[in-house]
């Protein structure tokens, strides 16, 4: 093992840019990696790399190539651009250098699956990534290229046997569930609001896989208001039994941020802490279940200044070994850049003063009358059983 952790960054990942009042503002990337730096994050023992551009036949390992033909038509002539492919429409605008900028990301998520595979690192972060509605054959939900099911599909090219996909974003996880809804060695595990109130109306718990691959995946589909409590006794109920169960070989999570209860575009009420102490216990179940093999994505997250950049820092704090007291005082340089690029005040520590806390769902038992627990517990009767686990 040459190093704990690598950080994937090319500054021209900022070039992912839908154009001026579009919620994913490439803003947040930029501050996300301006306050790893400003918490000496990106030097030893944590190892800061750029990997080139994922190149056509490994973006051809999910996507399909008239797909592929049309991001590059529309990336060299946004006006050529098809919405029978989901580009140009509303969500997902054509730009001028898109399949460039969109493989670059896609690249630095590969990138990373190979670092922790071939033992260059024990964990890898690349918190631009994690575009995971993107599907073989069409752009969604802000996505171009599904960086996240690239990952997994060079993991099993290089030789793993199992890989589990944890997604905690607030929306759900559909494209790697469809990349891999026929192949039972990847387990997708999706924790979203409920499909009957945001994107992608999809994630029911019905939704198990393909005959043949009954079981491998997973959707847990939250209320609206789902707070800290409830998104932990969610979580823990269901990830840490199918982990084990299904023993990976590695593990890759996405973080969307937009689970808080600041994000404009959902409707969870998530906080900063809550996130982090997730981020926790992945880091926790590598170790326990692969070795400590930990590829991690970031994700949604549209509270670009006072969210994102806070949530994405500790998980490259966590990958590195250094984990940040929530009550850390943020670094008045890091403030001034916020204002500097936004104009806007910056957060001044790295908790939402929460003490996130659940109930065991093992232990407390299941309630009938809570929206939650049914929740729960229609996941669990969906799928536990496939994995020889009592629901």
């Amino acid at each position: 093992m040459s190093g704990r952790a690598q950080l994937m960054w090319d500054e021209a990942v900022t070039g992912y840019d839908f154009g001026s009042g579009h919620p994913m503002d490439p803003v947040r990337l930029a501050l996300t990696m301006r306050l790893v730096e400003a918490y000496g994050l990106h030097r030893a023992p944590v190892q800061v790399r750029a990997a080139k551009a994922a190149g056509l036949s490994t973006l051809r390992l999910v996507h399909r190539q008239d797909y592929i033909e049309a991001v590059q038509r529309a990336s060299a002539d946004p006006k050529a651009a098809e919405a029978a492919y989901g580009l140009g429409t509303e969500d997902d605008p054509a730009f001028p250098g898109m399949h460039e900028v969109s493989a670059l990301i896609a690249g630095q998520s590969v990138g990373a699956a190979e670092a922790v595979w071939r033992g260059d690192a024990l964990h890898a972060v690349n918190f631009t990534g994690g575009l995971h509605h993107a599907m073989p054959g069409g752009a969604a939900g802000f996505c171009i290229y599904n960086d996240a099911a690239l990952a997994i599909a060079r993991l099993l090219e290089l030789g793993a046997r199992r890989v589990v996909y944890v997604d905690v974003d607030v929306h759900h996880g559909d494209g790697v569930q469809a990349a891999f809804w026929e192949d039972p060695r990847v387990l997708t595990i999706s924790l979203h609001e409920h499909p009957r109130t945001l994107f992608p109306q999809t994630g029911w718990p019905e939704e198990t896989g393909a005959e043949g691959a009954e079981g491998s995946a997973v959707n847990v589909a939250l209320p609206a208001g789902t707070g800290d409590e409830g998104w932990l006794r969610a979580f823990h109920a269901v990830v840490p039994e199918l982990v084990a169960g299904f023993a990976p070989d590695v593990i890759v999570t996405q973080h969307g941020a937009d689970t808080h209860f600041e994000d404009p575009l959902a409707h969870l009420a998530v906080s900063v802490d809550a996130q982090r102490a997730v981020a926790e216990t992945c880091h926790r179940l590598a170790h326990e279940h692969c070795e400590g093999r930990w590829v991690a994505l970031g994700g949604g997250g549209y509270a670009v200044v006072d969210v994102v950049p806070r949530t994405w820092t500790h998980l490259v704090a966590i990958a590195a070994g250094q984990p940040l007291e929530p009550a850390t005082d943020i670094p008045e340089e890091w403030r001034h850049e916020v204002y500097r690029l936004t104009r806007q005040p910056g957060p001044r520590r790295m908790t939402d003063g929460r003490e996130p806390a659940f109930r065991d769902f093992a232990d407390s038992g299941y309630d009938p009358a809570d929206r939650l627990d049914q929740a729960i517990l229609a996941t669990r009767r969906a799928v536990f059983p496939a994995h020889g686990l009592l629901p």
